[in-house]
């Protein structure tokens, strides 16, 4: 059965994003939003708007109860969480499931197999996918002292049910080993309400590799090729590519299986992401995570496939099956995309929440831009930075790296300052040019060495 309307359960471009897709699809869209996000963009182009809490997301976006009421009183026979927030809460997916709610994503048994590190890192082991050495879940400081001790240090603590870098810790030694797993526990607990820790060994130049997934009802799983997240601060991405460039045909190959059939093992039906860490010291790749939702760079994929994921997420939850087999699906082009943040780098990226007094992109036929952003509008400081994504695309890198560098000097920002300047830069550095970078690379070589003096006013 075709969707007929479908409540957006998130806010700034995301919720613009899906916005257009449901208008591409013929659905009626219906916002949630919360007080502060009463006049934005997504709010003045759905079909319907309804108020569900304060500007503080705890009593309105990460609310299972208010967005699933909102999407009853609003007669919405779908909801879709959008990235962040609760769409990889398995209670949400769950809270649809008892109220006749479609969830635009996985069943909540699937995203509970999903989401869980530790579990699908367990179910890669079984599917004899390639992961990384480390462990199951660890229950005492002294596991992972023993544990470290037989791979090697370095090694990373993560959180089983973790994301975003938290609950994450790097340890170098035997005597950093007591302060990490305190931290590492406690922020997990603190952050997920849930502290279980595993470890894994510590690749020193490692690139982070990713496979979008798309699943439906039918038992049809197919890929959309690589994107490299290897630029990265804290953990936090900022510039992601498509296709992942310098891998092997025989590695990619391995890593486009390897994710097919994990996402096959799970019943899972919409859009996934299998996240990879290639060691190319050793020319290997082992599979870290599932996200079981929309990923913030999926327009790399659609842009170098023609697939687009939005709408083939809408397509599937409607019951009908992929409108592409694998064999249509061609990789063509490269594109990048770089994310715009509300934050002063120059001052270890503190956010700069203001008032847009001049908002200019330079969007073409070989740019997109993703946003939420338009002159007047007031960046609220409750919520994630991210200002707009920018993607700059050519038949190949070198022409879509060249292509991404002139539409960031073309974007004109007044009124809150923003990364674009220090992506530019970051951009222009010959190590990335050449692809020769590495998870740490940003903080460990970049960073130390850049002033920030080639930023320019309309580019802050």
């Amino acid at each position: 059965m075709a969707l007929r309307r479908v409540l957006i359960a998130n806010r700034g471009e995301i919720a613009v994003r899906i916005v257009k897709a449901c208008f591409d699809e013929g659905i009626e869209s219906v916002l949630a939003v919360s007080q502060a996000d009463q006049g934005s963009l997504g709010a003045q182009l759905a079909d319907q708007v309804v108020v569900i809490g304060p500007a503080a997301a705890a009593e309105s976006y990460l609310d299972v109860n208010r967005v699933v009421a909102a999407a009853q009183v609003t007669g919405c026979d779908a909801l879709h969480p959008g990235y962040g927030f609760l769409s990889e809460r398995p209670e949400l997916a769950a809270a649809c499931e008892e109220e006749g709610v479609v969830f635009v994503g996985p069943s909540s048994e699937a995203m509970r197999r999903s989401g869980d590190k530790a579990t699908a890192r367990a179910l890669a082991k079984e599917l004899e996918v390639p992961i990384n050495e480390g462990s199951d879940v660890i229950d005492t400081e002294a596991d992972a002292r023993r544990v470290a001790a037989e791979i090697g240090y370095p090694v990373l603590l993560k959180a089983a049910a973790g994301g975003g870098g938290r609950g994450m810790r790097l340890v170098e030694s035997e005597g950093e080993m007591a302060a990490a797993w305190a931290q590492a526990h406690g922020e997990a607990e603190a952050a997920f309400g849930d502290g279980r820790i595993f470890l894994e060994r510590y690749v020193r130049s490692a690139r982070h590799v990713e496979v979008q997934v798309l699943g439906d009802s039918r038992g049809n799983v197919v890929h959309l090729g690589t994107r490299d997240c290897t630029l990265q601060r804290r953990y936090q991405k900022l510039i992601e590519e498509a296709p992942a460039p310098d891998l092997s045909d025989a590695l990619r190959t391995e890593i486009q299986d390897a994710a097919v059939r994990l996402i096959g093992a799970l019943d899972y039906t919409g859009a996934a992401t299998c996240e990879f860490l290639v060691d190319p010291d050793r020319g290997s790749a082992g599979f870290l995570e599932i996200n079981a939702r929309l990923q913030v760079e999926h327009p790399v994929s659609e842009i170098v496939t023609g697939v687009d994921v939005v709408r083939e997420m809408l397509r599937i939850a409607g019951g009908e099956g992929l409108s592409v087999t694998q064999e249509e699906i061609k990789i063509s082009g490269h594109a990048i995309e770089v994310r715009i943040n509300a934050e002063s780098p120059e001052r270890d990226f503190a956010p700069t929440p203001g008032t847009l007094a001049v908002w200019v992109v330079p969007e073409g036929t070989e740019v997109r831009v993703d946003t939420a952003c338009f002159p007047g509008w007031s960046v609220p400081p409750y919520y994630d930075s991210l200002l707009a994504k920018l993607i700059g695309f050519g038949p190949d890198r070198g022409a879509a790296l060249a292509r991404t560098r002139q539409a960031l000097r073309h974007l004109r920002v007044e009124g809150v300052e923003t990364t674009a300047g220090f992506a530019l830069d970051l951009l222009a550095h010959p190590e990335v040019v050449a692809g020769s970078v590495h998870t740490k690379w940003v903080e460990e070589t970049f960073l130390p060495e850049w002033s920030g003096e080639s930023m320019t006013k309309g580019q802050k």
